[in-house]
């Protein structure tokens, strides 16, 4: 566990003695698009509500945030239950793992909801960060719901089960479309159970994930690693295809098989950002 403990103070939670966590090298690294802020603060919306956080010193503070909140949803979004030092120190004793995690040390590899992490994806093909941004923003305010406390949550497989091709036209996904859409019909419609994938081995998911029009290998790989938690998992992108033909020919070593899917954060990370 990545921090001493996790207390109510008034109306926030307080998460003392943290580690390995930034908010920009966690939050800007290209696996989630829904975070706003820079350095100590950041807002986002996940889990159908707002979120502000600051980072004081060793502490992270959740504002509007119940101690019970954090433990049923936060700490788990965040990975903060998993040892990232002992981590850290097995990928030391690789020169290409060093340099990534020396570079983004506070770096982790986040938990997501599977549903917004599956059209996220989609989203992502032969796109870039701003963008990506950009679609998701306008895909919520089209379509998701305006929360109470601010913003927009994300739209439900019931929402964009209705929608056509044209009434997606606003949010310029383009050649994207029929793929969101066809993916909001096989969850709403329940031939693919998203909730229920989760117990089921990698491979198996990987499958019925590929059943929907538009998701290919890379796709279904982001859902497992950040919508699932399959951190054995990783996708394999222009970067990673470059850092694995020239530092690791024959896969990532036996020692990183468990957490190849962290290994690769760092070193997209690091590959995608470094001067």
């Amino acid at each position: 566990m990545d921090y001493t403990k996790a207390f109510q103070d008034g109306k926030d939670t307080v998460v003392t003695g943290i580690k390995n966590f930034d908010l920009t090298q966690t939050l800007d690294c290209g696996q989630c698009f829904r975070w706003v802020g820079q350095g100590w603060e950041y807002t986002g919306i996940a889990h159908g509500r707002q979120l502000r956080l600051i980072m004081s010193e060793n502490n992270l503070i959740l504002k509007d945030t119940s101690h019970d909140e954090f433990e049923y949803i936060w700490k788990g979004y965040f990975d903060l239950g998993r040892d990232y030092t002992k981590i850290r120190k097995l990928y030391s004793t690789d020169l290409s793992l060093a340099a990534a995690t020396g570079f983004s040390p506070g770096l982790r590899v986040m938990r997501q909801d599977p549903w917004e992490t599956l059209i996220t994806f989609i989203l992502s093909q032969n796109s870039n960060i701003p963008r990506i941004k950009k679609m998701i923003a306008q895909l919520c305010e089209h379509f998701g719901k305006h929360l109470p406390c601010g913003g927009y949550a994300f739209p439900t497989p019931e929402v964009l089960a209705k929608l056509t091709s044209e009434a997606l036209a606003p949010v310029k996904t383009g050649y994207r479309a029929p793929y969101i859409i066809d993916a909001a019909c096989q969850v709403a419609h329940g031939k693919i159970d998203l909730c229920a994938l989760e117990s089921l081995p990698a491979g198996e998911i990987q499958k019925a994930l590929t059943n929907i029009h538009g998701v290919g290998p890379k796709v279904a790989e982001c859902v497992l690693l950040y919508g699932y938690g399959k951190v054995e998992r990783y996708p394999v992108d222009v970067w990673i295809k470059r850092v694995m033909d020239e530092m690791y020919p024959a896969g990532f070593p036996e020692a990183f098989a468990s957490t190849a899917g962290i290994a690769q954060q760092y070193l997209f990370h690091y590959a995608r950002t470094k001067k």
